[in-house]
């Protein structure tokens, strides 16, 4: 089942080329910012209470009158696996590993859907793409063992975690608005299957830039799940980007980022360096120097 968000806060299932609009049905008619799909998980929905629905009188449109947006627009947390590839590790020299490193938090307000910009902080910082499996949590995840980690997926979809290569801690160089793009569904895990054996290519400008299996993950997708768990809990509707394989790189104005992930299919986004200042423009120095006495 594909699951997407569209025409503002509508809840669709898509099939093919057509979308089924089960807002109403479903209940979550009135979601506010954290988006239809997220008041349904914490509503307790799982993919066998949606399947069990008669959605037959429900609206139908073609998917290409529907607006897709991000499919969780403000989720309670967007969770990321640092350094989860050993050649992404050997790519940006690292001495450590996501086994040293933990994971880290990035803000909500980063996420943005597909069709939508990334917008460069920088002029003269290098910011790059990072393509990961996004994987959705559907319900409260509290110390959970390796084994059992999977049964609290809801599903998956792409995610992009976008990051300036500046001197501050990832939360910070990762949490810029619109550095989460993801979409454009949520596809249910009991589709996607093992999470641990999925094709992932992105482009960027056109350039094939990055292509793995995930199974060359450090930490496999369970794990990463489990090892959160016990740090924080995890709430209906988190997302977690599992980490990026080699081949990161810079964005520039105009470029065309496009992640494609086997089973998910593709997020599209663009790049703008509309707002862009200088690094040394940025208020937080300036505010520091005036409060020193």
């Amino acid at each position: 089942m594909r699951l997407a968000t569209f025409n503002g806060a509508r809840l669709g299932i898509v099939d093919n080329d057509e979308l089924t609009d089960i807002t109403d049905l479903a209940g979550v008619a009135d979601s506010g910012k954290g988006g239809p799909l997220l008041a349904l998980l914490e509503a307790g929905k799982t993919v066998q209470d949606l399947a069990a629905m008669d959605f037959s009188a429900a609206p139908r449109i073609p998917l290409t009158e529907a607006t897709i947006s991000a499919p969780l627009p403000r989720p309670h947390k967007v969770i990321g696996a640092p350094v989860n590839y050993i050649d992404h590790q050997i790519e940006m020299s690292e001495q450590k590993t996501i086994g040293e490193y933990g994971v880290f938090l990035k803000s909500p307000s980063s996420v943005i859907g597909p069709g939508e910009s990334i917008q460069l902080p920088y002029l003269d910082k290098r910011t790059d793409q990072e393509g990961e499996l996004g994987v959705v949590i559907g319900k409260l995840a509290r110390n959970v063992s390796v084994d059992q980690a999977l049964d609290y997926v809801f599903g998956y979809m792409p995610v992009l975690d976008i990051t300036v290569r500046s001197g501050e801690d990832r939360s910070t160089r990762k949490s810029f608005r619109t550095f989460t793009p993801t979409g454009p569904y949520v596809v249910t895990a009991d589709e996607v299957g093992d999470p641990d054996d999925l094709q992932l290519k992105c482009w960027v400008g056109g350039e094939l830039r990055q292509q793995v299996n995930t199974r060359e993950l450090i930490f496999s997708i369970a794990e990463v799940i489990s090892y959160a768990s016990h740090v924080m809990d995890l709430e209906p509707g988190d997302i977690i980007a599992s980490g990026t394989p080699a081949g990161v790189g810079p964005l520039a104005d105009g470029d065309d980022v496009i992640l494609e992930i086997e089973k998910l299919g593709r997020l599209a986004v663009v790049v703008s360096a509309g707002t862009a200042i200088n690094y040394a423009d940025r208020p937080g120095p300036r505010l520091a120097a005036d409060t020193v006495r």
